[in-house]
């Protein structure tokens, strides 16, 4: 994250949000901009592309929730949300919605540069947490492939796993491609022969 964050707030009470401005100041020079309107929230913020989001709610219910944070772009940027009360449920929706911090018993001015910290940093965690899963389920998806190509080669030259799999890295280098590239082409064109 950069030093000089852009900010918006998410926060139709005049006061509320000047009180939050007043804190966020406290910690830095921030770009930061009010949006009182909840209508066209998610086109604002996709618009602004803010590094943080920032949501106040008085009186939070589930469908308030799962709205302001699925346009608040909580798998894109942090999204910290003030309730003055909540429950279980309400607790849920909000962290299975992908908000970084849920922070019950309203807003404080002495609160805020922590709770920032804290959503920075757990967005960040999960962030990578999702790259290190999406790369783990294509790096088996290739692993399934391969082994499928091995076994075609297998079956179809008389090959031990070791000919086949050393074939297909062979074809690979001299081609320029990927392994998991050869099997798939491999694997299509038995495919289709069959």
């Amino acid at each position: 994250m950069p030093d000089k964050l852009t900010i918006i707030i998410v926060e139709p009470d005049k006061t509320r949000a000047e009180a939050m401005i007043d804190s966020l100041s406290q910690t830095g020079d921030h770009h930061i901009q009010v949006l009182a309107e909840r209508t066209g929230l998610a086109r604002s913020v996709a618009e602004m592309n803010p590094d943080v989001v920032l949501v106040d709610i008085t009186n939070p219910s589930r469908d308030a929730i799962e709205e302001l944070t699925l346009a608040s772009g909580p798998l894109e940027r942090p999204v910290a949300m003030f309730v003055d009360r909540s429950d279980d449920r309400l607790t849920k929706t909000a962290i299975e919605a992908g908000v970084s911090a849920y922070v019950v018993d309203g807003l404080r001015a002495d609160r805020i540069k922590p709770v920032l910290d804290a959503a920075i940093a757990r967005f960040h965690m999960f962030s990578r947490m999702r790259t290190e899963l999406a790369a783990t389920k294509r790096a088996l998806e290739e692993r399934k492939i391969i082994d499928r190509a091995k076994g075609i080669l297998m079956r179809a030259r008389g090959l031990t796993e070791d000919e086949a799999y050393a074939l297909i890295r062979k074809t690979a280098m001299s081609q320029g491609k990927k392994i998991a590239d050869v099997g798939q082409a491999l694997v299509t064109a038995s495919e289709l022969l069959s």
